[in-house]
């Protein structure tokens, strides 16, 4: 509820400020016709949730925290932007994961409780339930990657939940990135498993007829190349989707002024941003999971 109290807050910031901007003098009203005020109030409406959609899922180059906002000293390097809001966000993400892990790792006892039992335990599921089905005799060798990999998706998709947050993993060049991870990794392993003849036969399956191969070898490749797409798409638009339908529903929140309404979009903000406490442990699962698959797979090609 503080969370929903905060973003209350700054959605009515939000409409009384553009109420000021759209707003019109009582002769204007006069010339045009009753039909006029209407007309503003509908574009008040919708300038100011297109203002706190593009706040909560548009990346920049400032960074809004507690209300303030810190202008980032950003790059510019051809199309590429350095050190923009989603980066930094990304960042944080990242360094709270080493925060949590170094806290737990400072419990000695014999028995491990709190933060370190969970850490365990989430280690233990990532190992057993997720990389050694795929991975087999190279589980360890990849645990700390898989370990991070989930780590920081999940707080990154959580942080997104914050009043001022935003979820890095919203923006499709961060989910890019990631995927194009797992892509490499997926070319890696497959030669150091089965050398680079092994792996380009790996596209070319044994038993088809010779007319058709060269059919089955693009079918292949393009199999090959749509699973880390799959890997992006999948991760930024669960999250843009979600993120979208919290900022749209708190933005109504304070463009009601009927006290007895303003509780309905309340309480469905609350129950929506419940679920995507859900959905965010749920996509940095599946994504954890596909990238195991994949490079199983790939390291496997004859399973």
């Amino acid at each position: 509820m503080v969370l929903v109290l905060c973003l209350t807050a700054s959605a009515q910031e939000h409409a009384r400020t553009d109420s000021v901007r759209t707003g019109v003098s009582a002769d204007a009203h006069a010339a045009v016709g009753a039909s006029a005020p209407t007309e503003h109030a509908e574009q008040g409406i919708g300038a100011t949730l297109v203002h706190i959609l593009s706040h909560h899922l548009m990346d920049a180059e400032e960074f809004d925290l507690f209300g303030l906002t810190i202008h980032l000293p950003t790059i510019h390097v051809g199309d590429f932007r350095f050190i923009t809001k989603h980066q930094v966000w990304w960042v944080i993400a990242s360094l709270l994961v080493f925060l949590v892990v170094g806290l737990a790792a400072r419990q000695k006892q014999a028995v491990p409780s709190g933060m370190r039992n969970v850490l365990e335990i989430l280690v233990v599921f990532i190992r057993d339930e997720i990389i050694k089905p795929n991975l087999h005799g190279k589980t360890d060798a990849f645990l700390p990657y898989f370990l991070t990999l989930f780590t920081c998706i999940l707080f990154a998709n959580l942080l997104g939940l914050l009043p001022w947050g935003t979820s890095a993993t919203g923006n499709v060049n961060v989910t890019a990135g990631l995927a194009l991870c797992t892509l490499m990794l997926m070319i890696g392993m497959g030669i150091k498993e089965n050398g680079i003849g092994g792996f380009l036969h790996s596209f070319a399956p044994p038993g088809v007829p010779l007319w058709l191969m060269p059919l089955i070898i693009i079918i292949e490749i393009v199999s090959f190349m749509i699973r880390p797409f799959a890997l992006t798409i999948r991760l930024f638009a669960n999250m843009l989707a979600g993120h979208a339908v919290i900022a749209v529903l708190l933005g109504l929140i304070g463009l009601i002024v009927s006290v007895w309404a303003a509780p309905v979009p309340i309480a469905i903000s609350v129950g929506v941003m419940l679920l995507e406490i859900v959905v965010a442990l749920i996509q940095a699962y599946i994504f954890t999971m596909l990238t195991a698959v994949f490079v199983g797979l790939t390291m496997h090609p004859s399973h």
